[in-house]
């Protein structure tokens, strides 16, 4: 073979080296943009993976964060004192009644106990815990018996007292009325005194067994069955019925008059309002449409939209309004928390004035609807609550927050003996100062607060009803929280864990009516038994004097019907609190 046909072999085989050579080059410039294209997946899996991860650890926060507060709402104590750190004192929030029946427990367990002295510790002389002097006596006598006596002088007697317990006792009184005849004129037939009216056919029960049950059930929170057994205990053993025809007897004598208090209320410059659930069990008919009764048409539209569904019961509402100023409390039912509750009540009756409540819609839509003749105040305990709800998510942010509401309180606390004009001065000059603080605080040290945690909806409720909580800046008649009113749902509450439900709408009016008596008596400190026997017994008498049964005049007229032990008792607390915040203040201005 020539030398040019090696060479010419030669560069064929160059030629197919450098073709196989193009071939591996674009293979591993394939392989690379594959390997590229994996990366950018794996690197936005990575991203994805990461941004995932921390959604889901700020869901599992936010998850923790809300079991918490379940568990220290479940488990924890029901004061909301906040304590900067733990020398401080005790600040009241509303609610500490509690609290404070314990702490005065212990201190005159100790003060019995003991009292230091300079330089040494003494015994302390028990209290004196004699029985009340207007209870019965009787003198039982323990003797030696007679041989042991034989050639003995008596020279006095030791004597103890003991409280005898005995169950409530009933008693039959039989009326008679004479019937008379005139012999000589027997055409005029048989005359006899007027009967007494009575609450059901025949005044067969007598108003103190319709008080009784009244103040079981709304006064203590006994359903009927209970009461059986108490009744049973005295030797009567009435059916169920009977004792609910009793109640819609009284409920159907008193409405009138809870017509009249509901208007004493609305009279009230401030009213303070709130609601509870309560369960509706639904009728086998949906109701029809009462031209007369302007709740018929939702409750018609709510039942008539649960039967469809299949469901057993609907949460209705217990709504209660306060007078401020007014000593009433009144409760209306609803078949729903729709605004038909307060529109009808304050609205639809042309009230004009300050509702004081929460900031649920209908609240904070009323002012609208009434054309600003009602004016929203906002709560500022809720406000606080959402502060403190937040502590684990910020809690130097929420620390500061609260030691502001802290200082709010103690103003409103100095204020509370003042009259009107010194109150109101006392708050514009220093309440408002701190409202300035907390709205600088707010603006300037929390920018850091994430849109989803707690905090930041504490910061957006602050914000979004500014004008609502700092209304009672301006009008000295408007408490700086709801907490009286709302305290009242317990009233509801402990009932509705003992009677579970309400059977029926009208069920549901009764029950407001006979709550807002018993509610009202309460309030005024009355002995409720024969408060409501009082109202009984003038009603059925035919008076229509309303006024003389609020139960505020109603005290007027018969101060021994008065529980003076309570009145007592707030005062002893009122001055342990001013005793406490006094100490306070003075620690806190060194």
């Amino acid at each position: 073979m020539t030398s040019v046909e090696l060479f010419n072999q030669r560069i064929v085989r160059l030629e197919a080296d450098q073709q196989q050579l193009q071939e591996e080059i674009l293979q591993a410039n394939a392989d690379r943009d594959r390997a590229n294209a994996d990366r950018d997946r794996a690197n936005a899996e990575r991203d994805r993976l990461a941004e995932e991860n921390t959604e889901l650890r700020q869901k599992l926060a936010e998850q923790e964060l809300e079991y918490q507060l379940l568990i220290k709402r479940i488990f924890g104590p029901k004061s909301e004192r906040y304590l900067e750190d733990p020398n401080q004192l005790k600040l009241d929030f509303g609610d500490r009644d509690q609290v404070d029946d314990a702490i005065e427990g212990i201190r005159q367990a100790k003060e019995e106990l003991e009292i230091e002295v300079a330089g040494h510790t003494r015994r302390r002389k028990k209290r004196d815990e004699k029985l009340p002097e207007h209870l019965p006596r009787e003198i039982v006598t323990i003797d030696l018996p007679e041989e042991e006596k034989e050639g003995l002088t008596c020279i006095g007697y030791d004597s103890t007292e003991t409280l005898i317990f005995e169950p409530p006792k009933l008693r039959v009184r039989e009326t008679r009325y004479p019937k008379y005849v005139d012999p000589a004129q027997s055409e005029n037939g048989v005359k006899q005194a007027p009967r007494e009216p009575g609450l059901v056919e025949g005044n067969r029960y007598g108003t103190g067994v319709a008080a009784q049950i009244v103040t079981a059930k709304y006064g203590y929170h006994l359903p009927v069955y209970r009461q059986q057994d108490i009744f049973a205990g005295s030797g009567w053993s009435p059916s169920r019925s009977t004792l609910l025809n009793i109640l819609t007897r009284v409920a159907l004598l008193i409405g009138p008059l809870i017509e009249f208090f509901r208007g004493e209320v609305r009279s009230d410059s401030v009213i303070g309002s709130d609601d509870t659930g309560v369960k509706l069990l639904l009728p086998k008919e949906v109701p029809k449409v009462d031209p007369l009764d302007p709740k018929s048409q939702r409750v018609h539209e709510v039942i008539a939209e649960a039967i469809a569904a299949g469901k057993p019961h609907v949460p209705a509402k217990m709504w209660a309004y306060r007078g401020v100023h007014v000593p009433l409390n009144v409760f209306d039912f609803t078949a729903s928390r729709h605004r038909d509750g307060p529109d009808l009540f304050l609205v639809g009756s042309g009230y004009e004035g300050v509702l004081l409540g929460d900031c649920y819609g209908a609240n904070t839509g009323i002012v609208m609807r009434s054309c600003g003749a009602i004016a929203h105040a906002a709560c500022v305990a809720h406000a606080r609550r959402k502060v403190r709800d937040a502590r684990d998510n910020h809690p130097r942010h929420a620390g500061q927050l609260l030691s502001l509401f802290r200082e709010l309180y103690d103003i409103e606390d100095r204020g509370r003996t003042m009259d009107a004009l010194d109150r109101l001065a006392l708050r514009q000059s220093e309440a408002a100062a701190i409202w300035g603080e907390i709205r600088s605080y707010i603006d300037g040290a929390m920018t850091n607060v994430l849109p989803k945690e707690k905090m930041a909806e504490a910061i957006g409720y602050l914000g979004n009803q500014w004008d609502a909580l700092t209304l009672y800046l301006s009008n000295a008649s408007i408490p700086i929280d709801n907490n009286e009113t709302e305290q009242l749902m317990k009233q509801v509450a402990l009932g509705r864990k003992n009677w579970l439900f309400v059977g029926s709408v009208a069920a549901g009016y009764r029950a407001a009516d006979l709550m807002t008596l018993v509610s009202s008596a309460i309030r005024n400190d009355l002995d409720v038994w024969a408060y409501v026997k009082g109202v009984l017994d003038a009603l059925l008498s035919g008076s229509e004097d309303y006024a003389l049964l609020r139960p505020d005049v109603w005290a007027e007229a018969h101060p021994e019907q008065i529980r003076t032990y309570r009145i007592t008792e707030r005062e002893q607390r009122w001055a342990r609190q001013q005793h406490e915040r006094s100490r306070r203040r003075q620690a806190r201005s060194r």
